[in-house]
This record gives structure tokens, sequence and C-alpha cells, in this order.
């Protein structure tokens, strides 16, 4: 093999002659070069790429891991969202419950229905024997059995509320119903209608029924609600008190001993208004006792028996 070389400057050249392992050695030289730089260039651009996969695949676990991040944070805040609502709705069922719990006590006192039967203040007693089943056990939804026992809560609201009206209707009516006796013990001395007059002896009108009482100071009561219009002292019935129970009713309380309301002022059935004597017109301690409707009188029997004290 032989190489020239030649200078451009001064327009000489040399030629060099290889012989044996020389020219072999060079030739494998100039051969395996442009293979090795080629092998080299290779490696580099493998590591290059490699190394942009990597960063590339990194980036995006990154990407995903922010996503999932971003999703735990709004799944975590739709839960909290969640339980606050549901956290107002037992709220909210709770004082339902407490008022349903008070509406039946007052709603079992007024029917006077025995309190061992009716406990609101203890959960039901409930009992058996357990009995297995093969059915797998499923969870409810727990949103829709909330709305589903809000409903139920709301309806034995409604009727336990008009229950508890008619019940009241009831009761005002019967409060300011007249019936029943003013006084507790004592028999009837005098009736209604006409009799022989104790102090003239002659046939006259007896408006109202006597109580005999047997002694004075005895309790006299109002027999049905209202409102006193009348307290003091009149010609014949001596200390006496006269209630407006509406609807046209008034009822009349004479011969008293003394009184223990004024006029204007508004009484119980049953309270307790004046105590008995011998006032006025009257042969003993007794209580002349009358019913005025629409401004006449009338016979207090059927209202006396009516209702017993």
């Amino acid at each position: 093999m032989k190489i020239i070389i030649v200078d451009a400057q001064h327009g000489v050249s040399k030629a060099i002659v290889l012989k044996g392992w020389v020219r072999i050695g060079l030739g494998i030289c100039m051969l395996g070069l442009p293979v090795f730089l080629g092998y080299f260039g290779f490696q580099i651009a493998e590591e290059s790429n490699s190394n942009f996969s990597k960063d590339e695949a990194t980036q995006a676990l990154d990407d995903e891991l922010g996503l999932q991040k971003e999703e735990l944070v709004r799944i975590k805040q739709n839960a909290l969202t969640q339980i606050e609502t549901l956290t107002i709705r037992m709220a909210s069922l709770q004082a339902k419950l407490i008022r349903l719990d008070a509406l039946g006590e007052r709603l079992t006192n007024v029917a006077g229905l025995d309190d061992g039967e009716f406990n609101f203040t203890d959960d039901p007693p409930v009992g058996g024997p357990e009995v297995l089943t093969e059915y797998p056990m499923q969870t409810p939804d727990f949103l829709q059995e909330l709305d589903e026992l809000t409903k139920q809560i709301e309806n034995r609201q409604q009727q336990l509320e008009l229950l508890n009206s008619i019940m009241t209707e009831r009761e005002s009516q019967e409060e300011f119903s007249v019936s029943g006796r003013p006084v507790l013990k004592g028999y009837v001395s005098s009736g209604f209608g006409r009799r022989i007059d104790p102090f003239t002896g002659k046939l006259a009108l007896h408006e109202g029924v006597d109580f005999s009482t047997g002694r004075t100071g005895v309790d006299v009561f109002a027999v049905a609600a209202g409102v006193v219009n009348y307290a003091g002292t009149r010609e014949g019935f001596g200390t006496m008190v006269q209630i407006d129970h509406g609807n046209g009713y008034e009822t009349l309380y004479a011969h008293d001993k003394s009184l223990l309301v004024k006029v204007g002022d508004v009484v119980k059935k049953g309270q307790l208004i004046a105590l008995s004597g011998s006032s006025g017109r009257s042969s003993g301690p007794h209580v002349h006792f009358e019913v005025h409707k629409n401004g006449r009188v009338i016979d207090p029997a059927s209202y006396i028996r009516s209702t017993i004290r």
C-alpha cells in the first residue's frame, strides 16, 4: 500500500509505502473507525432517547398523581358537605321527634290514658327469638331511608296535630259547657218550678235549684268556664256571683257568705268562686243555682245530671 502526502504550500509531494502488518493494521483502523463512530453515535442517541422517554413517563406519572390528589380533595369536600347536610337533617328530625313526644304526652294526658301504656320518654319494648335467614344482608340506601323516615314523621305529625286540634276543641267545648253541680256535697232542698213560698205560704215560681250545704263556708264551684259579669249583693239573692259562659249561657250562684272572684275575672270549669252562706232571702245555709239561656231562666236539672262532679 502506498500513501502519497502532498504539501499544498510548496507543491512538494512525498510517497510512503506501507508493507506487511503496518498495511494490515492501517487498513483495519481505516475500516473500523467509521463502524466504531457509528456504534458510539448510536449508543449516545439511544441513551438520549431513553432519558427523554423516562422524562415523559415521569411527567405523565406526576400529572396523574396531581389529578388523583385533586380528585381526592373534591371527594373529601363532597363528603364533608354531605355530612353537614345529614347532620342538619338529623337535627331537624330530632326536633320533630321531641315535638311529637311532647304532643303524644299531651294527648295521653287529655285522653286520660295510662302513663305506663304510652310512655314517650322510653323506647318501645321489642323482643323475640333470633331466627337466622339465608338471605344475605343488604346495605340500605341511607339517604333513601332517611327521606322515607322524614316522610313518615311528617305524616305522623300531621295526624297527631289533627287529633290534638279535635281533642282541644272538644276539651274547649267541655270546658265552656254548663254541666255538673256547684257544690261537692249537699242535697237538692228545692227544685225548679212552682212551689209554696217558704216565707209567704203562697204559690210562686222558683227559678233555680237550691242545694242544702248544712253549714256556711262550703266551697262553691263554677260549673263551666266563663267571665264574671256580676259579683256583689242583689235584693232577694243576697251575696251572689253571675258568670257569662258564651253562646247565650249564664249561671248564677246566690246566698253566698263571701265571694272569691270579681267582675271581669276569667274562671275555669270547677274553679272555686265563693263560699256558701245564708245571705239575702234565705231560711238557712244553701246555694241557689240558676241557669239562663239567651236571657231566659231554664230548668238546671238536665245540666246538673249531665256530669257527675
